[in-house]
């Protein structure tokens, strides 16, 4: 379950980085850019907490550790 959740919040972050380059370059319009950022930001946001700070058994997060 852990892996499937690295991988959505992969894919939003690349969803939050890629668009703004491709509309620099412009291969993209603002709008389509907003949504995937939108998109990526979202599958970010609910994916990334419940991976990120993982406990180790002494209920310290492991970067306390």
């Amino acid at each position: 379950m852990k892996t499937l959740l690295k991988l959505v919040s992969l894919a939003g972050l690349t969803l939050s980085i890629v668009p703004p380059v491709l509309l620099f370059l412009g291969k993209m319009e603002l709008d389509s850019m907003k949504l995937w950022m939108g998109v990526g930001m979202v599958a970010w946001l609910f994916t990334a907490p419940f991976w990120i700070n993982e406990k180790t058994e002494e209920g310290r997060s492991k970067t306390e550790v």
